[in-house]
Order: structure tokens, then sequence, then C-alpha cells
């Protein structure tokens, strides 16, 4: 499991496209209940994450879209923006961060993959957006191998327009380290993964941390969502 994490693992991070080509959204995410909760985090416009509302005032997201990728220091939240149901120029709802909680056991390092199993951080907007407007999503801490998840992200080729990777796989799991069959490109770190589950609303259960290959194949890994969680909520609200 160490080695194959270790195996040509990468930030998603990246630098905000200039006039970056916008597709039409991939396989029909539209049909994924209550995308719009999901949206494009512009950071001091110049760089680009994903981040997801978990409750009218807080977004989820990886915690290393909150250091700059050249220098490695700390980006001011107040510098990033949430763009939540982001779809070609126009969002659900658009809000400023105003406070930032790191994972306590996250440390940032530029080399090296220090950030894996704690690589979350909890986002506080300026304003809730009302949750008749758009719901935050559903959580869950019971992601496990062998389980079937989408993955939601806007990315350097889909600035503007959310892609949906659907019907991957958890290959592994070890403490809230997952590795998934899901791909995934630069700008989609902090990207919801999703339980899915037929007849049942999908739960978010991990963010994306960082793309590696597995042998030949490429995979993505990410941090699973646990109780901890709770802890960043409460002081980031």
């Amino acid at each position: 499991m160490k080695r194959l994490i270790a195996v040509a693992a990468a930030y998603l991070l990246a630098s905000m496209p200039s006039g970056a080509r916008a597709g039409d959204p991939q396989f029909g995410v539209k049909s994924l209940p209550g995308w719009e909760a999901v949206g494009r985090l512009n950071i001091s416009g110049r760089n680009m994450c994903t981040g997801s509302l978990i409750a009218p005032n807080l977004v989820i997201t990886a915690a290393h879209c909150l250091f700059d990728p050249t220098s490695g220091r700390a980006i001011d939240p107040t510098t990033i923006k949430f763009e939540a149901g982001l779809m070609g120029r126009r969002s659900k709802a658009a809000r400023k961060v105003s406070k930032a909680v790191v994972h306590p056991a996250y440390v940032h390092r530029q080399v090296g993959n220090s950030q894996i199993g704690s690589d979350i951080a909890v986002l506080r907007l300026s304003r809730p957006i009302n949750s008749n407007e758009i719901r935050p999503l559903t959580m869950a801490w019971d992601a496990d191998r062998g389980d079937a998840v989408d993955v939601l992200s806007y990315n350097y080729n889909q600035a503007t327009r959310p892609s949906l990777e659907r019907s991957c796989e958890v290959l592994a799991k070890q403490s809230t380290t997952l590795v998934m069959s899901c791909r995934v490109d630069f700008g989609a770190s902090g990207a919801p993964v999703f339980q899915v589950t037929p007849g049942q609303v999908p739960k978010l259960v991990s963010v994306i941390s960082a793309k590696a290959a597995m042998g030949n194949k490429r995979v993505s890994i990410g941090t699973a969502l646990d109780s901890s969680l709770w802890r960043l909520m409460q002081q980031a609200g």
C-alpha cells in the first residue's frame, strides 16, 4: 500500500488556466442529484481547486489547496471565492471565504506525500448559502474497498463546467487513505468522491488529493471522511 501511494503521486492544484477550453459536461453531470453543491474554488485569481458545500456556510476541499504551489506559503483564505454549481459563465451561488481550518495532522510539503490521509480543510463562507437554493451534501464515513464511486470535479480542461467520472472503484483503503480507479486531472484537488447506492442519494465519502500510477494504470488518491471532520466544522463555523 505504501509503495502504491508513493508511485507517481502528484498534487492536483493547478494554475488557473487562461482561456482554457470548456467542453460540454461529461457523462451527464445533471443526472447526479445535488451536483450544484459542488463548485470551483478560485484561489487568488491564479489557482483553482474543487470544493463541496457540506453546511450552508461551510465548504470542504483538500488542505494543500490552501498553500501556494510555487512558494509553499499559506494562502490568505479571504482571497478564495467559491462558485457553487458553476456552469459556463454562471454559478448557482458565489461566496467569498472568510476562514479556513486545516486538518491538525496535515503538514504541507512541496515534495513527498505527507498530505496523504489528512489532506482535508474546511472553509467558512462570508455568507451562508440558502438551503432552499442549494442543499449541502450528505456525508458518510463508511467508504471501503470494492465500493463503486463517482467523482465530480472542475479541472484544467473543464475549468468552467464540471466533469463526472462515473462507476469507478475503491481499489484499496488504509486508514483514511483511499486508492481509486477514478481518473482525475489538475484542478480536481478537493473534488468530492460519492458513494453510489441504487435508489439512494449519493453520499460524500472522500475528497480527491492526488493522482498517481499503479504500474501502468492511472489511479487517484483520496482522503476518506471520518469523525474528525465534525471538529473541523465546529472550528470553522
